[in-house]
This record gives C-alpha cells, structure tokens and sequence, in this order.
C-alpha cells in the first residue's frame, strides 16, 4: 500500500505545459537523466526533450521507420524499450544504436511497456490483461487484469504499477505484485497516453507526468470559399503535470484542481404581463464538497441576504415588486477551487451495510420528482436491472448500464417523464437521471439530483470568460456509513452496447460545479409563498447570464 501523498493546498503550479515541436501523436514518454523521452507514433521521431526550456531535438533521424506505430516507452539500464504493433523491441540508448531489437511479439496489438529489474509489463487492450515477462527467459510468467475498458500505458514506479487509460481518462495506481488497484485518479484532459515520474535533481520532489493526444475544433479562415469561416479539426499533444492526493481513510483520490470564478446573472425582462409584491427570488450558491471549496462570495447588480437551507447558503435577492416594466440585473460572483475526485468504495465495502438514516426513505426512496415510479414500465426495469443482485454497489453499477443499455443521449427542449423516455430510448441528462433515479428509488437506493453546470473543458485558457453550452445535471446515491457518492448521467455511455467506463461511476471531474443539493436552484416567493412555477415560470421573467473563468491551476503545496 502507497502512502498518501502531500495534502492539497491552493498552492500556484509552477511547473510547464510541455508542447514539442513537431509532435503530432505523442504515445509513451519516459524520463531518462535530466531529459524527457517522447515517441510520435504517427511520424516515428522519439524526441528528447528538455523539461524546463522545452528545446526539442530527433534522437533516432536514421531510424524513424521502425518507429512509426510506436507507443509504450521505457528505459532502463541504458536500453530504450518500446512497442509497435504487436511487438516489444529494445535498442541501446547509451551507444545511440536505435536499430530495434525484437523482445518478444504477441498475437495483438500492445500499447504499452515498463521494465522492472529482471521483469516487463506488458499492456494489451484487446486481451484486457497487463502481461508479465520474464526479462531472461522472454516467458510470461503472470498476468494482471487491466483495470479499464480503453488503450492503457504503463510504468513502474518502486513497489507500483501507474497506468493510463484513453477511454476512462483515468491513472490507476496498482501494486506491483498482486496487480490490485490501489487508487484511480481522473486526468484533467481527456485521451491520456503515456505517463512517467521525473524526480526533480534540486529538490528530489517526485512529479508525474501525462501525454495526451486530442482533436481540437477550430474555426478555419478559407478565402477560397464563401462564407470563409469553415469548421476544422487538429491534431494536439501536449505533456502535463497530474497532481493528485489520495486519502485512503475517505477512500477517495484528489486531482489537478482549477481556481475558478463563476459568475451567474438574471437579466430581469418579464415577456408576459405580471404583478408580484414582496419578492424573494432565491439562487442557491454553489456548495462546500470534498472537491470544491469556496474562496469568495459578492454580489453582482444589486445586494442579497444569505440563508442556509438543509445546510445549504442560498442568496437572496430582494423586490417589493415585479412587473412587465421591471428591469434589474442581479446574481453572485463566486471564486472557487474545483478538483476532480474518484471514490475507490469495492462491493465487498458494501457487504454488511447500516440502516439508512432517519427521514431518508421518505426523502429519497418516494416519488417527489414527477418520476413515474407507479407505471409498468418503470417498474418492469428495476426489476430487470439488477435481476438477483443484493450489493448496493453492483446494483447501482447494474442499473447504470442497464439504462445506458436502453437509451442514446439527444437533447429535448422540454424534459420527459421516465416512462416515456425508457420507451422513447432517447434522453437528454435530465431524462437520464430521471430514469436513473427511479429506477435506483424503487432498488431501496437513497438518490438525488444533483449539478447545475459544467466549467467548460479548457483548462489552459486562463483569464478569458467562458460560457457553457447548457445546464447540466447528474446524481449522488447514499451509501449508508459513508455518505453520498456522485454518479454522472449520460457521458460514461460511450454507445454501441459498452462495455461502459467507470471514469464517472463514485467520480466527478474538475469541471463540475455542484450546487443546488437537496435545494430549488432557483425558486420565486411572494408574499411569503412559493410562487407557483407552472403560472409563472422564472424563464419568462429573466434571462440568465453563466459564465467561467479558470484564474490558474492548483497543485499540492512543494
């Protein structure tokens, strides 16, 4: 077992983005002296690459052929290890001979390689396995179930096993004899593909770093076509640094953290003619959690009150009368740390389980949310979602995949009922975590909706406001002694049947913004009643304004 690393602080990184020059498909990575190796599997160059002013040179220039399909990289011993397609090769890095060697080749495609001693591992996704070689006799001596569903890379690090994964965008950290999983941690990008440690030489701090290939979206000026502006995609690699922390007493993993500023504004223009007296409109603030804590609170437009509701502060804002005429803008700006979290709780932690606390059953085991519990349907699939299983967590698992297995993700300018979506097979996130949460419901699962928005996924844009596309919902379920555990709605289901990553499943990313926890995120009172919604609903009163700002990236104090 690891021991668990420095505690987060709100400490500013100091450590680069690596951006190579040239690189298109950067796969294994692995630190050897003061540089940073690095294979493009698309081109074949291995880069040697100095970390801290990123000077980029091609160490194999006679010899890119061999290297082309690359991925997985290690070095020991002054030997350079490497794969490409179903083979594992080595070449003497120390002579600079980088004519491969062939190791052993397999019947797949291999994706990644780590060399400990007398002993190499081997990833294979189409196998699902980590093989285990003996150096000597070039046999395979064990192999470890491969924890994730996605191309996985590899590297060694004292007593442990570090893995990525592409689809689960995910590093796990295995032991190294038993190829049990210790802890998983979520990757701010997505697509990771390679990982190594690098050992600072001033001050012996450990860091590891990831590669990542992505598709990024941009808008293409072409004069030879009319409109001009054209949608392209690119090819990005980059190398970061992941910081994470794990607590293995609260069974949950920290990473790469953002300070954030949110800001949220009703724009009050009401399109229908109306008179409300005494008005409290009330927006919930976002929540103090494991993963987000909460650096500053003010008011933007005019000044509100603070409440606290079932442990929630809500901001209050405050009009002795609303008609067509009123024109006001009004919200909070919120500064905030925002982390990515994954939860590491087994079925055999569920085994033996306490009751549920008093007045959860008739909060969250009930129909209270229009959720269609009482019709066939609904009622069909829970059955049929955990068939015989009798573990809180492999029927949460159970019910995730079952409706993942029945519906495809579509936007809707209205929400359904579960019934209708389960028979529609089509569900926005909302639609999702209806069917979710009824079906969970009626399994004896205390659930709740949860969310509101998402950050969007540009964690290297700083300083400049960003707005997200939609609203976003997903939902937390109680494990009774330990508490509430986040599950997102609809990005896990990849499509075509699964399997399914778990990247989400007791996971949220950094990106997520939680609030509006067992509180309206937004509700109108007049006159001290609760104003009603299907009369006069907020979206024909005001238009909201959401926007993020990422101010800079945390990492765990030196």
């Amino acid at each position: 077992m690891i021991s668990p690393s420095a505690p987060i602080t709100s400490a500013t990184s100091s450590i680069k983005t690596i951006r190579p020059v040239a690189a298109t498909s950067i796969h294994g990575i692995a630190f050897y002296r003061d540089r940073l190796l690095a294979v493009d599997n698309k081109n074949g160059y291995l880069f040697s690459i100095d970390p801290i002013t990123q000077n980029t040179q091609i160490l194999n220039a006679q010899h890119t052929e061999e290297f082309i399909g690359s991925t997985g990289l290690a070095v020991v011993d002054g030997l350079l290890w490497f794969t490409a397609d179903n083979g594992i090769y080595h070449c003497n890095l120390e002579k600079g001979d980088f004519e491969p060697e062939l190791f052993a080749r397999l019947d797949y495609s291999i994706s990644g390689v780590a060399v400990w001693q007398s002993t190499v591992y081997v990833a294979c996704q189409k196998t699902g396995d980590i093989l285990v070689f003996n150096r000597d006799t070039k046999q395979v001596i064990i192999r470890f179930y491969a924890p994730g569903i996605g191309v996985e890379n590899i590297t060694v690090k004292g007593e442990e096993l570090w893995l990525t994964d592409t689809l689960e965008q995910s590093v796990y950290c295995l032991d190294r004899a038993t190829g049990q999983v210790i802890f998983s941690v979520l990757t701010p990008f997505e697509c990771p593909t390679g990982l190594s440690f690098y050992t600072d030489p001033q001050t012996s701090k450990e860091t590891l770093y990831v590669s990542y290939v992505l598709q990024e979206p941009y808008i293409r000026d072409n004069p030879n076509a009319d409109p001009n502006h054209e949608l392209h995609y690119r090819p990005r690699t980059f190398i970061h640094p992941l910081y994470f922390h794990y607590d293995p007493d609260k069974k949950f993993a920290l990473s790469n953290g953002y300070l954030v500023e949110m800001t949220y504004v009703e724009e009050l223009e009401p399109l229908d003619p109306i008179t409300l007296k005494n008005v409290e409109w009330r927006i919930a603030l976002p929540a103090e959690t494991n993963r987000q804590k909460i650096r500053s609170v003010e008011a933007i437009g005019m000044p509100f009150t603070e409440i606290d509701e079932n442990g929630h502060k809500i901001a209050v804002f405050k009009f002795d009368e609303l008609t067509i005429d009123t024109r006001a803008i009004f919200g909070w700006k919120v500064v905030m740390e925002v982390w990515s979290i994954k939860y590491r709780i087994l079925p055999k932690d569920c085994e033996k389980i306490e009751p549920l606390p008093r007045g959860f059953a008739e909060r969250y085991l009930v129909d209270n949310d229009n959720l269609a519990m009482d019709s066939d349907i609904i009622i069909r699939a829970a059955a049929e979602a955990i068939g015989r299983e009798t573990n809180l967590m492999r029927k949460m698992y159970s019910i995730r995949n079952y409706v993942y297995d029945r519906l495809s993700y579509g936007i809707k300018p209205h929400i359904d009922t579960p019934d209708l979506a389960l028979r529609r097979g089509v569900g926005s996130c909302g639609e999702y975590v209806g069917v979710l949460l009824a079906l969970a419901r009626l399994n004896g699962i205390a659930c709740r909706t949860v969310g509101r928005y998402k950050c969007p996924t540009h964690p290297l844009t700083r300083n400049i406001p960003m707005e997200p596309d939609f609203n976003h919902v997903w939902m937390e379920f109680y494990l009774p002694g330990f508490g509430w555990l986040p599950m997102e709605s609809n990005p896990d289901d990849l499509g075509d049947g699964g399997p399914y990553p778990t990247r989400f499943f007791t996971g949220l990313a950094w990106y997520h913004a939680e609030m509006a926890k067992d509180v309206p995120f937004a509700i109108l009172i007049s006159e001290g009643i609760p104003v009603n919604k299907q009369k006069v609903s907020i979206g024909t009163l005001a238009i909201n304004h959401v926007q993020f700002t990422i101010l800079d990236e945390l990492s765990p104090e030196p």
